[in-house]
């Protein structure tokens, strides 16, 4: 395993991580989730996302109980959490970043994971209805606490955090250090020309979520959604119709023989692809079994093989650009 600066923080992230969204109580329980923690942390991950909005906070429920079971050092291993949608249907209790429900917020997440902190804290969406000073501020107050050590944003507009960062600045306050955004094949636009003064300019690093695209870039969805996948999931039928359409598909045939080229998988193709991007801190896999998460980790095997030629060769595929999934 490799190992990444997480932009200009001193910490370092596995190149490859482990997240739980849509697995961790949606599909599997803390048996299965030591498993695969142990698995991965035994192949060198040293980073774990979860969300208070995975699984309406089972997700960290079972991430801290297995954390417990595996008993690891505290300082060998790395968990992130986000806030923004709530648990609660109350005005200020969901999809905001206010100041009062970013303390409740955290103070919750470490109830569920059983933990004193976590390393990193992302607001999990940006909110228009409150201003970036009172979020910076609220965020800060959280690290200061040392309920977190970190703080980032996820799926922020260029422009948003460049002001969270002026804001911080002007206060000396603690500043947001990372971003979260989706990043694949097909879902390149956060790392658009916008951002570069956010990555560039200001050393941000990345954890980037949904490698796969929801498993469309492994192939399996070709033919139809499996019966064991998240596309048969209760409550993920808004999924289906990207994971079926037909220009992603296409693009998939064509993607195929590139990795077969390389003598990779799709998906350890892909997962490689990602970490081609130097603004790159982490990729963000998921499993729902411990087979899953050792041939993620094969896709290291990858990284350095990736010659102008299947780089040419991928941009052909793309080309005509694909509807977004997100």
């Amino acid at each position: 395993m490799n190992y990444r600066h997480l932009g200009k923080a001193g910490i370092q992230v596995s190149e490859l991580s482990l997240g739980s969204w849509v697995t961790f109580h949606t599909q599997t329980g803390v048996k299965d989730a030591v498993d695969m923690m142990g698995a991965a942390f035994d192949e060198g991950v040293n980073f774990f996302d979860n969300a208070e909005g995975y699984a309406h906070g089972k997700s960290e429920e079972i991430m801290g109980a297995a954390l417990k079971k595996l008993g690891w050092r505290r300082g060998s291993y790395l968990i992130s959490t986000k806030l923004f949608w709530g648990l609660h249907d109350n005005p200020n209790e969901k999809n905001t970043l206010n100041r009062k429900y970013l303390i409740e917020g955290i103070n919750g997440s470490l109830r569920r994971l059983d933990m004193d902190y976590v390393d990193l804290l992302y607001c999990h969406r940006p909110d228009p209805t409150t201003p970036i000073e009172e979020t910076v501020w609220a965020m800060h107050s959280i690290v200061e606490s040392g309920k977190a050590l970190y703080w980032g944003t996820s799926e922020w507009e260029a422009a948003d955090i460049l002001e969270a960062i002026e804001i911080a600045d002007r206060h000396h306050l603690h500043k947001p250090m990372v971003e979260q955004p989706v990043y694949n094949l097909f879902e390149q636009h956060r790392f658009g020309p916008e951002y570069d003064a956010v990555y560039e300019g200001q050393g941000y690093g990345s954890t980037t979520w949904s490698p796969l695209a929801s498993g469309v870039l492994t192939g399996k969805y070709k033919k139809g959604i499996p019966k064991d996948s998240r596309g048969a999931l209760e409550g993920y039928e808004w999924l289906q119709q990207g994971l079926l359409d037909e220009q992603r598909r296409a693009v998939v045939e064509r993607l195929e023989p590139i990795a077969s080229d390389m003598g990779a998988t799709l998906a350890q193709f892909s997962l490689a692809w990602c970490l081609q991007n130097p603004s790159v801190s982490s990729v963000i896999t998921g499993a729902s079994r411990v087979s899953q998460v050792h041939e993620n980790m094969k896709a290291l095997e990858f990284v350095d093989q990736f010659t102008p030629e299947h780089m040419a060769a991928i941009e052909t595929a793309l080309a005509g650009g694909v509807p977004r999934l997100t």
